[in-house]
């Protein structure tokens, strides 16, 4: 797909009819989180555009803003091939990409090439062959490296296609990694006279108890936003599909609940006080609103890209803007408060206080 759409961008005149027939009706919904201005709240997530080659597309496609990457410090090709696995009959993904990646140098030799028209943020990860103890040197070299360029920056803890990534959200060793990153933007807010935002991406698979002491770390070390979720390696509802098996992260529909279970533990936890950036199942306007009420600041699709092509952004945008209109609210928190407490129940009304 994204060949195609790089080839389709040499013809002269491509670029201007799909803005027109995507990102141009594709309902204003402004939001702002991150300190950030957006158009809309919905975004790409990392793992699509890797190597931030097809940003223009992309951005044309209606999106509030993109996740780039996963980016890592030196170029790997990623785990061997066959590697991704379409589940269709469920809407769903399997993969074990491994962080196929063409190195922070290229990469940002790409994004350096590009006039940016939407927010972007860069995804950054460790290379394989960096032992664990030694990871946070790669997060380090990473932020580094995109921090003059991102709109804001995640570090990327949780794919479960990198041995011992996932090692990295237990709490004594997140908290080292919080900490060291957080005083390196301190380091480099002052350097570049700019504040880039960290965010922190997280698995689906943790119990409830690991979702509160992160977020207890994430408030501590003033994190500026959470992702929720990466994908599963888990296999719900996927009983009667033979591709179930092969190894890797899903994503897509069967994911849906489980994120949205972290999104409603993490807003139980930070209380508004971080955006949480919902992503995982997503496919309508009806999953995203589901996240929205669940806690999410912020929504990102992939898998729904894929199975239903770039007019899936503007229906969900247009849904959730139906949603609130409907509501008679303007914010995502309005929008909770109001569902929490309905005109006409007991005691409460969704305009008091």
């Amino acid at each position: 797909m994204l060949g195609a759409l790089r080839q389709t961008y040499r013809v002269p005149g491509a670029g201007a009819l799909i803005r027109s027939a995507y990102a141009r009706r594709t309902p204003h919904l402004p939001v702002r989180a991150m300190g950030l201005q957006l158009r809309n709240p919905l975004g790409l997530a990392a793992g699509l555009d890797k190597n931030a080659n097809c940003i223009g597309p992309l951005t044309d496609f209606g999106f509030g803003f993109l996740e780039l990457g996963t980016v890592t410090p030196h170029a790997q090709p990623g785990n061997p091939r066959k590697r991704m696995f379409r589940l269709s009959a469920h809407e769903a993904i399997i993969n074990r990409m491994g962080f196929n990646s063409i190195g922070l140098d290229a990469f940002i030799a790409n994004l350096a090439r590009v006039r940016r028209t939407c927010p972007l943020g860069i995804n950054i990860g460790k290379n394989r062959d960096t032992p664990g103890e030694h990871a946070l040197d790669d997060y380090l070299h990473g932020l580094r490296a995109a921090y003059p360029f991102a709109d804001y920056i995640t570090v990327n803890i949780s794919s479960p296609n990198t041995p011992g990534l996932r090692a990295l959200q237990e709490r004594d060793t997140l908290a080292v990694l919080l900490a060291a990153l957080k005083s390196e933007q301190e380091i480099l807010a002052r350097a570049h006279a700019r504040y880039v935002p960290l965010a922190i991406k997280i698995a689906p698979d943790l119990a409830d108890a690991e979702i509160d002491a992160i977020a207890r770390l994430l408030l501590e070390h003033n994190i500026d936003a959470v992702v929720a979720t990466n994908t599963t390696i888990s296999r719900p509802q996927l009983e009667d599909a033979p591709l179930s098996r092969e190894g890797g992260g899903l994503s897509g529909r069967p994911l849906r609940p489980l994120a949205t279970h972290v999104i409603r533990e993490l807003h139980r936890g930070v209380a508004g006080r971080i955006p949480i950036i919902g992503v995982g199942g997503i496919s309508d306007a009806d999953d995203a609103w589901e996240k929205i009420l669940a806690g999410a600041d912020l929504l990102q699709i992939y898998t729904a890209l894929i199975y239903r092509g770039p007019i899936v952004v503007r229906n969900i945008v247009s849904g959730i803007r139906a949603r609130l209109v409907a509501l008679g609210v303007e914010t995502f928190a309005q929008a909770r408060a109001a569902h929490a407490h309905p005109p006409g129940a007991s005691g409460h009304s969704a305009t008091a206080g």
